[in-house]
């Protein structure tokens, strides 16, 4: 198959899903053309099937917001016509499915049948698409696109609460690939010393650091936690609320245990040194960044808000605690921390979940899909 994917090229759930995906995807053979404004972050290698197509916007005085969404879907007419493309798999509903829908109808005057895809990744439904700015056209845009699919179950149940949606919502879960994060502890000893040089505790957090996140949450754990044993903190990635989190490592004098890594893209390296993974979300659709972790053999502690409880089984992959309940995540923490064998069962229970979420497992359902689409589409 010739397939289009088009996402966000950044460090968010949405863009690391759509880009995983297109390499599995022309691992397997098919020819896959990558469509948005920058390359993709985690698309650092070359592969012989693997296209990668710039949305160039012109900017003109009369313009005070360039009109991405216009150079958007001329770019993908331009790749569907040139590139003979069989369909468009598009990433984060917002302005993706719109541009995706006004592609589709120019190809269309040309006589050429090209349907899309939308998956729902998160916030495209539960924050930004309920703007009422948005909320019209992200309603519209997804009922006119030939398949939609979300991440979870949970965030399946939010798009039907939140919008009048006519179609059916097929959940397809995020994968990961196991083998890419296998554990390999033993040759990054010397990694591990660097961070850890008299044997502390490491516990890891990953995300954008937006409110959502509640990456301030992260510092009161484990500064509960630095109370009770030698640890050190990674937080990997940046973003908006980085300042309050530094605010906070030198009020409560922690700078010394705490490292800002920045953003990071071979986090494998990272979660197979760490011990603990801390997500306090307010809310996740998923929790990718959780399962690449337990996919590490680390175990989670997270809010069990959203998806979260579909991927972190409490007293299995990790434990479960409310949003904001500092205390109790610290507790469960601390408790995980201190016992070695308990430590161990958890490991085991976090790579057992990973390998459900297999990459293997996964793509075969997205492949039955465009199938089915691109059948559909053409005895129409």
């Amino acid at each position: 198959m010739r397939i289009g994917i088009v996402c966000y090229p950044t460090y968010g759930g949405s863009g690391v899903l759509a880009t995983e995906l297109g390499k599995a995807l022309a691992d397997k053979g098919h020819m896959v053309h990558f469509i948005t404004y920058q390359q993709p972050v985690r698309l650092s290698a070359f592969h012989a099937n693997i296209f990668y197509h710039e949305v160039q916007v012109p900017t003109y005085p009369l313009f005070d917001f360039p009109p991405y969404e216009s150079a958007l879907s001329s770019t993908m007419v331009d790749v569907i016509m040139n590139h003979q493309l069989d369909l468009l798999h598009v990433h984060y509903a917002i302005p993706h499915a719109s541009t995706a829908y006004l592609a589709k109808q120019i190809v269309g005057k040309q006589g050429r049948v090209v349907p899309f895809i939308t998956t729902l990744h998160g916030t495209d439904i539960t924050l930004v698409g309920k703007d009422k700015t948005y909320a019209p056209v992200v309603t519209f845009s997804i009922n006119e696109s030939d398949a939609i699919t979300a991440v979870s179950n949970n965030l399946r149940e939010e798009t039907y609460k939140s919008f009048p949606i006519e179609k059916d919502i097929e959940v397809i879960y995020n994968f990961v690939d196991v083998e890419r994060f296998k554990r390999r502890e033993p040759e990054l000893q010397h990694f591990r010393n660097a961070i850890a040089p008299d044997g502390e505790k490491i516990l890891l957090h990953v995300s954008n650091f937006r409110k959502v996140k509640r990456v301030p949450d992260v510092v009161k754990i484990f500064r509960k936690v630095r109370e009770e044993m030698p640890a050190k903190l990674l937080l990997v990635g940046d973003g908006p609320d980085r300042p309050v989190i530094e605010g906070m490592c030198r009020e409560w004098n922690l700078c010394g245990d705490i490292r800002f890594v920045g953003k990071q893209e071979q986090l494998e390296d990272v979660m197979s040194i760490s011990d603990l993974f801390v997500l306090p979300s307010e809310y996740e659709s998923f929790g990718l960044a959780a399962l690449e972790a337990m996919a590490a053999q680390v175990p989670v502690i997270s809010s069990n808000a959203g998806g979260l409880p579909e991927v972190n089984i409490h007293g299995q992959t990790g434990y479960l605690s409310n949003v904001g309940d500092v205390n109790s995540m610290a507790k469960y923490a601390i408790q995980l921390l201190k016992d070695d064998k308990l430590m161990s069962v958890m490991r085991q229970g976090a790579l057992e979940q990973a390998q459900r979420f297999h990459i293997s497992n996964i793509i075969p359902l997205y492949e039955a899909l465009y199938e089915e689409v691109i059948n559909k589409a053409l005895v129409m």
